[in-house]
């Protein structure tokens, strides 16, 4: 994926809640699945294709879509702009009435020539849109001048990277199912997700020969090699079509129950977080390997290391939180703020009449959290990382322009385990240039 400047941004979603992902100290819904996990027990991490049904023949009317779903300007957003930009809805249930919501950017350079990125946030539940292409991925620059949730303005950058990134379950997606709201989960979220694309490339037919890679953050580390299996299985069955898929790239993926807690709990640890007692007790009470439900004594000592953090936030330890001082010193120059930001503007109405969107945005789904399995994820994320005796083998990578070392990574065969310089979970929100320069490399 070298050279790749921005090719595609997607943001699909079928559900909306009320919580920001990134706000105040951050609601951390990878931590509550974790305790619910431990609460109920263990759920198989085991995930196949076997026993469900993807229905890869509906056909959905395309027709005029790509002319329509073209945003001629964003309120905020300077005339003039190098880059074509596209969003809309893409049926992917016409029984349920489930659409799910893109958001699609073509590189200023090259476009007809560069690989097409599928980007996928995590949570379960934060948005692809709102806060991958907006906060992170530096699609734009939302700054508030008058802090007061009303006058936002927005100073829109060259886009850098490419990127698409359908994600069932938030931002503008809707389903005139009710229970829809109350039934996702993996299966859904990769059949849906695989039922897009194929419609998607109908609507953009030249990018079905494009290379296409799929990247994520967080619970996006079962979106998206979930996604890469599906779209695996069936370029292998006859008269279907075939998606160019090249590789995948997970940041701070979450995996499987047992390695996130392992990963967190060393890493509060390890940054004195916690006491050592704290952690002791936690190693010791807390069989996360165990198919029962976790002890009362682990269950206290989860509240108590909780409660030893304070009031911090849980996504970049060191960040300031979002507060009456949205200004606060900081060793990155990300605004914590930034999500009410872009709450704020994704909510205007000519906002969403230029981006084609039917409802309110949030950043977090509610639904989608309370709907997913207790364990069917688990944190593994660059700050809580469960890897870091693998370092030792670990090649400089350096930062664009800065001189200075960016990151570390290691190969084993055909994986690559990166880790960059103070950076928090929001990865490129915290060292943009850092991030640049691995997305370019990979």
């Amino acid at each position: 994926m070298a050279n790749i400047a921005l090719n595609i941004w997607f943001s699909l979603c079928c559900l909306v809640g009320l919580v920001q992902c990134c706000g105040g100290r951050g609601f951390n819904p990878i931590g509550k699945l974790i305790r619910e996990g431990l609460s109920k027990g263990r759920l198989s991490d085991e995930w196949t294709w076997t026993s469900f049904p993807l229905n890869t023949t509906s056909k959905f009317p395309l027709d005029g879509l790509k002319e329509s779903h073209k945003i001629e300007s964003l309120p905020g957003q300077p005339n003039g702009v190098d880059f074509d930009q596209f969003s809309g809805y893409v049926t992917v249930d016409s029984l349920a009435g489930r659409a799910l919501f893109y958001y699609f950017v073509e590189s200023p350079q090259n476009s007809t020539t560069k690989p097409l990125v599928l980007w996928l946030n995590g949570g379960p539940g934060c948005s692809s849109f709102g806060i991958g292409a907006m906060m992170e991925l530096d699609v734009c620059d939302h700054r508030t001048k008058q802090h007061n949730g009303v006058d936002t303005s927005i100073s829109y950058q060259r886009p850098t990277s490419s990127s698409l990134s359908p994600q069932p379950g938030w931002d503008f997606s809707y389903s005139d199912t009710a229970s829809d709201y109350n039934s996702s989960g993996d299966y859904r979220t990769a059949s849906d997700s695989y039922i897009f694309l194929l419609s998607w490339l109908e609507i953009f037919p030249e990018y079905k020969t494009r290379d296409f890679f799929i990247a994520g953050e967080g619970y996006a580390g079962h979106y998206v090699p979930q996604l890469a299996q599906t779209i695996l299985l069936f370029n292998s069955i006859p008269d279907l079509p075939i998606i160019n898929l090249r590789g995948i790239a997970m940041g701070n993926p979450y995996v499987d129950r047992e390695t996130a807690f392992k990963g967190i709990v060393d890493y509060y640890w390890s940054h004195a977080l916690i006491s050592d007692e704290i952690y002791m007790e936690l190693i010791l009470n807390c069989n996360v390997s165990s198919e029962e439900s976790a002890s009362e004594e682990c269950i206290a000592w989860l509240l108590q290391a909780d409660n030893a953090m304070g009031n911090i936030n849980v996504y970049d330890i060191y960040a300031p939180l979002c507060n009456s001082s949205a200004d606060s010193n900081s060793i990155s120059a990300f605004d914590p703020c930034s999500g009410n930001y872009i709450h704020t503007y994704l909510n205007i109405p000519q906002v969403q009449e230029a981006l084609h969107a039917k409802r309110y945005w949030s950043s977090m789904s509610m639904g989608i959290l309370q709907a997913m399995p207790p364990n069917q994820s688990s944190n593994y994320a660059a700050q809580h990382s469960g890897a870091d005796e693998q370092r030792n083998t670990s090649v400089d990578i350096q930062a664009r322009d800065l001189n200075q070392v960016g990151g570390y990574a290691v190969e084993y065969q055909n994986l690559t385990f990166v880790t960059v310089r103070g950076s928090g979970h929001f990865v490129p929100s915290y060292q943009p240039a850092r991030s640049l320069q691995l997305f370019c490399s990979f």
